[in-house]
């Protein structure tokens, strides 16, 4: 919205700096984007005095003048001859451009050097005069601008309004907020209408159709009209504000649009067939031709005004062809409506079409404000089109727009707003814009809002008023009194955290995939009929077809990230994702989710550098990496063992192992198949963890407990044991451990063998036995016959043999 400050000036008097009155409104809640110079345009033209005018030697209605500019004497062409020497006149420099949109350059006119050009008042859009060159007054200084010269200085403020303060989209609005704000009068122009002969009812009538999209109509009619330029004052006000002048019919309605708020739109009256309006909604596909020239196609919801054969106007919006004004337009019906704004909006949106009508209609313009509004343009028209008024108005109200009534508290006020504003104050704010304030009692008001705001309709509408005129750097700062304790993070929460610390520690990278996937991710993962991940969620409508379900599993994520990387030859990669599977549970319920942490690593073991040597990725790599999850987690009794059944066919046997919180199945781990790693466009071997992070959180214990150091020393046993090749190292361990032997402080396995002169099916397995206690000093005697008893026991439940010699 653009105000020029002399235009605000007729209806509200500005006696401080234009800078500070832009602050104060901005603090007021009517933000201002920018302060500008009308008269910018202007700076590139300088006065001159004409030194010498002499006849051009090659054309008859051409002079060449000698002209001083203050900065040295430039010769210039010009056709005008209402000049003479010692004149002073605007000289409009090389590189200056002109309202017009043209800019002047040095040339040669008629093969004389012209270096600049002397401009009539029409020329610098300062008057409407085209006979000849403007002269400036003789106090006029050559070099020095025009504007200066002229005293011209007009600044436009440009506001950046809300959607609310609809009651602001006009020059009286702003200047409501300014009388408000610097305590002044409001000073409304003065309507007096000459009282016509014929009533308007005997030439026009209007009917609504559809009251709800228009609860009120109204029509005056202006006859004997005479189309011509509008005067300058007029053309000059809506220049001011960005507009063109069309003619003074048309500037008019433009006029107190931008004036007043209120659109308003002319008919040529001759041409509404059966001289009556018409106010119903368009049929479905009917086409409209708009002022703009387009064609409409328009459906069931847009409001159309129309005469007794068709649509003449999209009402609120735009025009149409058919009744236009045009130059031998001699009778002009004034249209001034109220239409819901839900209606125009909709309208507009959807043909992509904003004016300047449909900006305010679709946020609320004033219902009681259409008879004023209609009367003032009814006024300059028979002032300017030297036209004659029918009598009357026709006023078509079906729909009562009804009063607002809030009732507030001046306590509550300043509770809610943290001030101390006394009873007479709040009011004296209220009525500085024109609401109507009755008191009930020492604590309640009556209010009543004028009616060009919209936008107030509860208590709190009037205290944001009261604060903002009373002005928000008023607003004492307090803090608020309590005592604030910060919630521990829950388990969940901390122990996320901490996984991404620990795997970010480890080298990996996290990424976020989609949670949609394609419907053939199962079978790319080889995935049986049977398995749960197999319940799919379908997309009703997915982004594209390879993300047409929800995911059930993380590693199709994984392994799709590792092809992409793999394109741009990034081979060596190292992965996670911490997030969501969604399993369907039936047809209307919602899925069941269950949050997962995956991992992925391929490539080179180690980044390869000039003292280390590139090593093969393996199982263990992988499983090292699960390890070190779980003692960081703090998880108990964990284990890993061999992948039995076809429940994970995307892991290859003898190379995966499912990992275990003693008979709690945590996860999987291994290396992935080379089919998957097929149907994946994968070329390399990669190795995954995939663990349930539900059952890692209810694992994780988070309390360390701190475990004596023996002061005795240990000694270590060494058992041999040749075992079938199916038997798992970690049941050996467990079955050790499992013993109870008290002073057996640890087990481990410190070589597997297979081979020559081990048998067939065989294998050697090495396992280090470590014996301290806490009491006392263990001897030989005693261990070796500790030890004796945990291996006779541990070849009876393997059947297992010691090796010969």
């Amino acid at each position: 919205m653009k105000v020029s400050l002399s235009w605000l000036q007729d209806y509200v008097t500005v006696d401080v700096d234009v800078v500070e009155l832009a602050e104060a409104l901005t603090m007021a809640g009517l933000e201002v984007d920018a302060l500008s110079d009308r008269y910018a345009y202007l700076d590139g033209v300088v006065a001159g005095r004409l030194v010498e005018i002499t006849p051009h030697p090659d054309a008859d209605t051409l002079s060449v003048c000698k002209v001083d500019v203050g900065a040295g004497v430039k010769s210039i062409v010009c056709g005008a001859s209402n000049i003479k020497k010692g004149d002073l006149v605007p000289v409009a420099l090389p590189g200056t451009q002109l309202p017009s949109g043209d800019t002047i350059e040095a040339g040669r006119i008629r093969g004389r050097v012209s270096e600049g050009m002397l401009c009539s008042e029409a020329e610098l859009t300062l008057g409407t005069d085209r006979s000849g060159i403007l002269v400036l007054p003789e106090s006029s200084v050559p070099g020095r601008g025009v504007a200066a010269a002229l005293g011209l200085s007009d600044t436009v403020i440009e506001f950046d309004l809300t959607p609310n303060r609809s009651d602001c989209l006009s020059v009286i609005g702003i200047a409501r907020e300014v009388a408000a704000i610097l305590g002044v009068p409001l000073n409304y122009p003065e309507v007096k209408l000459p009282s016509g002969e014929t009533p308007i009812e005997e030439f026009a009538s209007v009917t609504i159709e559809v009251p709800d999209h228009c609860p009120r109509y109204a029509a005056r009619l202006v006859t004997e009209v005479h189309i011509a330029p509008s005067p300058f004052w007029l053309r000059d006000r809506l220049n001011s504000v960005g507009l063109r002048a069309i003619n003074n019919v048309v500037d008019v309605t433009n006029f107190v649009l931008m004036e007043t708020g209120q659109p308003l739109h002319a008919f040529d009256f001759d041409r509404l067939a059966e001289h009556r309006i018409v106010v119903r909604t368009a049929k479905e596909g009917q086409i409209f031709t708009t002022l703009d020239g387009t064609e409409r196609n328009l459906t069931d919801e847009a409001l159309m005004i129309c005469d007794g054969k068709g649509p003449v106007a999209l009402a609120g919006i735009m025009g149409g062809l058919e009744s236009e004004i045009e130059d031998d337009t001699t009778r002009v019906l004034i249209e001034s409506a109220y239409f819901n704004p839900i209606t125009i909006r909709r309208t507009a949106k959807r043909l992509g079409l904003s004016t300047e009508s449909s900006h305010r209609f679709e946020r609320g313009v004033d219902p009681e404000g259409i008879v004023r509004a209609l009367d003032r343009a009814a006024q300059l028209m028979v002032q300017m089109g030297g036209g004659k008024l029918a009598a009357g108005v026709i006023d078509v109200y079906p729909r009562p727009i009804p009063e607002r009534v809030i009732e507030l508290s001046v306590d509550r006020t300043n509770r809610l707003l943290g001030t101390g504003l006394s009873r007479d104050a709040i009011i004296s704010h209220l009525e500085s814009i024109e609401f109507e304030v009755e008191v009930l009692d020492e604590d309640r008001l009556k209010v009543a809002p004028p009616t060009c705001r919209v936008d107030i309709e509860r208590p709190e509408d009037l205290m944001e008023e009261v604060a903002r005129l009373s002005g928000y750097n008023k607003i004492p700062t307090t803090q608020p009194v309590s005592h604030v304790v910060a919630k521990e993070q829950e388990k969940r929460l901390r122990v996320r955290d901490l996984l991404r610390h620990v795997l970010a520690g480890c080298g990996f990278s996290e990424i976020v995939t989609y949670s949609f996937i394609g419907e053939d991710a199962c079978d790319r993962l080889l995935l049986a009929d049977n398995d749960p991940r197999r319940r799919m969620v379908s997309i009703v409508n997915p982004l594209t077809e390879e993300l047409g379900v929800m995911r059930t599993s993380l590693l199709p994520g994984l392994l799709t990230t590792m092809f992409r990387n793999s394109t741009q030859r990034n081979e060596n990669l190292r992965i996670f994702e911490l997030g969501r599977i969604f399993l369907k549970t039936g047809h209307d319920e919602l899925p069941e989710e269950v949050e997962m942490i995956s991992g992925l690593w391929t490539g080179a073991k180690h980044n390869s550098t000039w003292n280390v040597q590139e090593e093969k990725l393996g199982f263990y790599d992988i499983k090292g990496i699960v390890d070190t999850l779980c003692a960081a987690l703090n998880i108990p009794h964990v284990s890993f063992r061999a992948l039995k059944g076809p429940g994970h066919p995307y892991l290859r046997p003898g190379h995966a192992a499912e990992v275990y919180s003693g008979k709690k199945s945590v996860g999987t781990v291994g290396e992935v198949t080379g089919q998957v790693l097929h149907n994946f466009e994968l070329k390399q071997p990669a190795y995954c963890l995939d663990l349930n992070f539900e059952e890692v959180v209810c694992l994780c214990f988070e309390e360390i407990r701190a475990k004596p150091i023996s002061r005795f020393p240990a000694t270590a046993r060494d058992i041999a044991l040749i075992v079938d090749d199916a038997v798992e190292a970690q049941s050996v361990l467990d079955f050790i451990e499992g013993l109870g032997q008290e002073l057996i402080d640890g087990v481990e396995i410190f070589d597997v063998y297979k081979g020559s002169p081990i048998p067939a099916r065989k294998k050697s397995m090495a396992l280090r036995l470590t014996y301290r206690s806490f009491e006392r000093n263990l001897t030989d005697s005693e261990v070796n016959s500790i030890h004796a008893a945990v291996t006779q026991k541990t070849l009876r439940q393997f059947k297992a043999e010691l090796p010969a010699g």
